[in-house]
């Protein structure tokens, strides 16, 4: 499984995010939307933090400790 964090360089949810996903054991990649137009155009992003997924858009927005251990541990 493939996580990419897509946020912005000045985001300051950012370290909250990497904790719990690491807290969870779920590695991840982080990029920033100034450096991938491609994917802000392609997903129509319009703010931060956004979640991808195998390449899919799951969160628009910081999700909560629960939403991700839900989704990523069931």
């Amino acid at each position: 499984m493939h996580v990419q964090l897509l946020v912005t360089h000045t985001d300051s949810c950012l370290p909250n995010i990497k904790r719990e996903l690491d807290d969870a054991g779920i590695n991840y990649c982080v990029d920033y939307i100034e450096e991938n137009p491609e994917l802000v155009a392609s997903h129509h992003i319009r703010h931060s933090p956004n979640i991808l997924i195998n390449g899919s858009l799951i969160f628009r927005e910081r999700p909560t400790k629960g939403e991700l251990r839900t989704f990523f541990l069931g």
